[in-house]
């Protein structure tokens, strides 16, 4: 029994004996060249960069072996790896901005030149057909094209109640033109308007009008205010910053390796597909409302075509005010004898003229335009945007391990699994918030989600809502979301479900622990992150080999 507890002992001073030499810079030096490479590359002073491996007890990231980088050099690649990704996320935000800013621009420009086609179109007819009767009611038209474009902008104003001022208005200046001879006092003509609903002088028109032109402003609007949301909504998240956690799990992916002399490894697949749901798990959770919010804009879009569609309303709003007024010339006597039947006979004005057959304006013939079938384009290629759009949030991981980090085309030995070269073997976390509280290399608190991150999913939400009640042809007007409390909650909140669910311990296996932020890991935190899972340097293992001769030596002996 003596002898083979000494032999024990005996073969454990003789693996660390071996494991020793293994690592002994002195028998195993490797050249920096790699990292000095790198280091240079990235703008650093390469009088940081050892000429040869060092002992890594100093670092806090990257697994402790032998190293070629330093402290300073680590927190200087942890920063850079920060501020590359957030760049990146930057810019893939940017060149979905830059799609929806156009789509935004476009629709706009054409519902516009719409607008402004019908304005003058109007000018040019209706002053040669009916002459003074529209000099003296030009203010109440263009009055009327200038709130609804005020309207389509996104103003405050109710669009049937403008619509019934604009009716109300243009009926008393044109039967005072009508009716030059009389005299309407303001009591007279208040009498007039209360009884326009049952006179109807313009006959059908403001009524189809109304039906029509809400749908069509309802609907181009709020898919316009789709867009600017969507877009805003990419700006302002594009914009969160990362997290420390997220910091140092990003260093490890893309550094670790040229720091350990692994020359050439690239991140596994679905190592780096790890690290970046954890690190944009809140972003990740904008997915559900953002593919509502686009497919709701997809639907809607169904709303331009037809006879209440904003291509022929929009585009034709004066054919509906010269059918109105032809209605009303058609039936001035009828509406004369009964005006006086409900108001009174008005008193003959002295200074007046009696209407001449000559002084009668003409009726209106305008003919509707034809599509040109550029709105037609607009709707065919922006389906197809939003439609590619719908993947953006939960895509990001995938897209910026391909594009931005370098990662390897196969997950097999040679690539970088974020401990040495080989296989990644963790399965790849789901996406959103919830699905990290066991992402093996992004500590993440599900607990608390990004502030910023929930006010925009209310943001999409209430858009949503918005463009839903367009589809409808309301005009659904909600508080912004950035002023309700309800959506916005608290830093401590989080879902019912997983409110009891806390961040469990990672396996030391799949990753490493660290509780503070870079910069500012302090040096013990640093050696006591490390002793749980990284190979310790030649003085430990000369320890241990002391340890285990003394322990030999005092072994009790069996006979």
């Amino acid at each position: 029994m003596e002898l083979r507890a000494r032999g024990w002992w005996l073969l454990c001073a003789a693996a660390a004996l071996a494991a020793c030499a293994r690592g002994d810079p002195a028998s195993k030096s490797r050249s920096c060249s790699e990292v000095r490479q790198i280091y240079g590359a990235k703008g650093f002073s390469l009088s940081d960069v050892p000429q040869a491996e060092i002992s890594g007890e100093h670092l806090r990231v990257c697994p402790q072996g032998y190293t070629c980088c330093t402290s300073e050099m680590e927190e200087k690649l942890a920063n850079r790896s920060r501020a590359e990704l957030e760049a990146a996320l930057l810019d893939s935000g940017r060149a979905l901005q830059t799609t929806l800013a156009t789509q935004l621009q476009s629709f706009d420009d054409h519902f516009q030149h719409l607008l402004n086609e019908s304005e003058r179109a109007l000018q040019d007819a209706f002053p040669g057909a009916l002459g003074e009767l529209y000099a003296q009611s030009a203010r109440a038209f263009r009055d009327l094209y200038a709130e609804l474009r005020l309207y389509y902008r996104g103003a405050n104003l109710h669009l049937e109640d403008t619509l019934a001022e604009f009716w109300a208005r243009l009926l008393e200046r044109l039967f005072r033109q009508l009716h030059p001879q009389l005299l309407l006092p303001d009591d007279y003509l208040d009498c007039l308007g209360k009884q326009a609903d049952t006179l109807r002088p313009f006959g059908e028109a403001p009524r189809e009008l109304r039906l029509r032109a809400t749908r069509a402003f309802v609907a181009a609007r709020a898919f316009v205010q789709g867009l600017g949301v969507a877009g805003d909504v990419v700006r302002k998240v594009a914009q969160v910053p990362l997290g420390p956690e997220c910091t140092r799990a990003v260093m490890k992916l893309a550094y670790c390796a040229p720091c350990l002399g692994v020359p050439g490894a690239r991140p596994c697949p679905d190592y780096c597909r790890n690290v970046l749901k954890g690190c944009l798990a809140n972003q990740a959770d904008l997915d559900a409302e953002w593919r509502n919010l686009l497919d709701s804009m997809v639907l809607i879009t169904d709303k331009f075509w037809g006879p209440s569609g904003a291509e022929s309303v929009i585009g034709n709003l004066h054919l509906w005010l010269a059918e109105a007024i032809n209605a009303l010339q058609d039936n001035k006597d009828i509406l004369t004898a009964k005006v006086i039947q409900g108001c009174g006979n008005p008193k003959v004005n002295p200074q007046g003229s009696g209407p001449e057959e000559k002084r009668h304006p003409g009726k209106l013939v305008l003919q509707e335009k034809p599509p040109t079938g550029a709105l037609e384009k607009l709707v065919s290629e922006a389906k197809v945007q939003l439609r590619d759009a719908q993947d953006f949030w939960i895509s990001l991981p995938g897209v910026l391990c391909s594009e931005k980090l370098a990662m390897s085309s196969a997950s097999d030995d040679r690539c970088w699994n974020g401990m040495a070269k080989g296989r990644y073997l963790p399965e790849v976390m789901g996406d959103g918030l919830a699905n990290q509280i066991n992402n093996p290399e992004v500590e993440v608190d599900i607990t608390k989600p990004d502030m910023t991150v929930r006010q925009q999913i209310m943001q999409l939400k209430v858009m949503t809502n918005r463009l839903r009640g367009a589809y409808s042809g309301n005009d659904v007007d909600f508080q912004d979301a950035s002023d309700d409390s309800s959506g916005s909650g608290s830093g401590d909140s989080c879902p019912d479900d997983l409110c009891d669910r806390r961040v469990s311990k990672k396996s030391s296996s799949s990753r490493t622990t660290l509780t503070h932020a870079l910069p500012g890991l302090s040096e013990r935190e640093g050696q006591k992150t490390a002793a749980a899972s990284c190979p310790q340097p030649c003085v430990s293992l000369l320890l241990l080999l002391l340890l285990a001769l003394v322990l030999s030596a005092a072994s009790p002996t069996w006979r």
